[in-house]
């Protein structure tokens, strides 16, 4: 990933913050929770550029890993998955 960060200064562009309200540059979602992006990071930057490849050749291993923990599921997810556990509940 050489030639992504020497073309395009990513890390100084900014956007809307959908948390804060305000505007952010890159740099401050990149480190918003202390060592890690934040959570939304690749939602909120991925039409910009490939964050989350960015952030893979970036980020140390383990980090990435912890990162990827954090990612929130969109949306449909989110509802399949309260329904599985209403439907498991119903079960018991």
């Amino acid at each position: 990933m050489k030639g992504l960060t020497e073309t395009k200064p990513y890390r100084e562009w900014i956007i809307r913050c959908p948390r804060l309200g305000g505007e952010v540059p890159f740099s401050y979602c990149e480190q918003e929770s202390g060592d890690l992006p934040c959570r939304q990071v690749i939602r909120c930057w991925e039409a910009g550029f490939p964050v989350a490849e960015y952030l893979r050749e970036t980020l140390m291993p383990d980090a990435w890993e912890r990162f990827c923990g954090l990612i929130p599921k969109d949306r449909m997810t989110t509802i399949l998955d309260v329904a599985l556990a209403a439907g498991e509940r119903q079960k018991k």
